[in-house]
């Protein structure tokens, strides 16, 4: 049967300017991480990205290490896309990255101009696209010249390969050369893709600022820590969970689901109930308070569990008593 796009798509959404560019992204995007892969039904992955599209989420989050195996959700967004999206292309925002291994040899892996423009040559071919809206750096080379990296970048803008640049899991400090660098080139640093949580706060030690000044937009990933800060690890791990999956590719594995972490999330649950929110509708709210936060990239498993993370956006302004409950209970 042949995809028809909700025609009230974007009546529940919301869109954020990223940065000081002409670049609207939906409050909530949906990345392909997890749940993509040759492994996963390729029904149930149609259907979660058409809850995301039919409930306005214009932006696609991928990378070319994604499955598994490498490569897997890029094929199987490609295919979608064919059978599904391409009408409505110019209204979808697809972004990918490089810079985790991907073949043997020294020019797989990490930064360089060899790596990154052969990188994203593959990730087209196995999407079927001319051009990727965003295309990111996903880690810092410390054995490439930032300068190469970034040059790059700007390299594959001019050939119409991406429209926009971003960078990923960068520093305070390596975001605010990148973007300096990338100014001298002419191609402005879009965004930077940082994952933030209420258990990983990293990004409030500089990095916000940094982007904030400089007018480059945010977007976290990870921000229910891969199911952690939802209800579903409170009383156990269930069989058809992320953490009894073993999928690797950096896959929660149960060993990152402690006591001491599972009592935390108990005790913000609490707070989350009184708001009227479940604990994840809550935790994704939390990233979303603060305004230089441009997008924060959900995964889902199932296509109503889209539909249950677009109702933060009913409320994501917390009173004082309310963000310091949740600073004791993070203690």
């Amino acid at each position: 049967m042949s995809y028809l796009a909700n025609a009230d798509r974007y009546h529940s959404m919301q869109y954020r300017r990223c940065g000081k560019s002409g670049l609207k992204l939906p409050a909530l995007s949906l990345g392909l991480w997890h749940n993509f892969g040759a492994i996963d039904d390729y029904e149930k992955c149609r259907k979660i990205i058409h809850a995301a599209f039919d409930n306005g989420i214009t932006h696609f989050d991928l990378a070319n290490n994604y499955g598994p195996p490498p490569g897997a959700a890029e094929e199987t967004f490609g295919k979608i896309f064919r059978q599904d999206l391409k009408t409505y292309r110019d209204e979808i925002i697809v972004s990918s990255k490089a810079g985790f291994g991907m073949w043997p040899g020294p020019y797989g892996d990490w930064g360089s101009k060899k790596y990154l423009v052969a990188s994203l040559d593959q990730s087209l071919k196995r999407m079927g696209l001319d051009y990727v809206d965003i295309f990111y750096h996903h880690r810092p080379d410390p054995n490439t010249p930032l300068e190469e990296t970034m040059g790059a970048l700007d390299l594959i803008v001019r050939q119409g390969k991406a429209l926009y640049v971003g960078i990923s899991n960068y520093s305070a400090e390596e975001t605010q050369k990148a973007i300096e660098v990338l100014n001298s080139l002419g191609t402005p640093l879009l965004i930077h893709q940082a994952k933030y949580s209420m258990l990983v706060r990293w990004v409030e030690e500089g990095l916000l600022d940094v982007l904030d000044k400089n007018g480059v937009g945010c977007i976290a990933f990870s921000s229910l820590a891969q199911g952690i800060l939802t209800n579903k690890y409170l009383n156990g791990i269930p069989a058809d969970s992320r953490a009894a999956s073993t999928r690797g590719n950096g896959a929660l594995e149960k060993n990152g689901l402690t006591e001491k972490i599972i009592n935390k999330v108990r005790g913000m649950n609490e707070i989350a109930q009184l708001r009227g929110q479940n604990m994840a509708q809550m935790a994704l709210s939390w990233i979303l308070k603060d305004q230089r936060m441009t997008s924060l990239i959900i995964g889902a498993s199932k296509p109503d569990q889209v539909s249950d993370s677009i109702q933060c956006l009913k409320n994501y302004n917390f009173s004082p008593a309310e963000l310091d409950s949740i600073e004791n209970a993070l203690k």
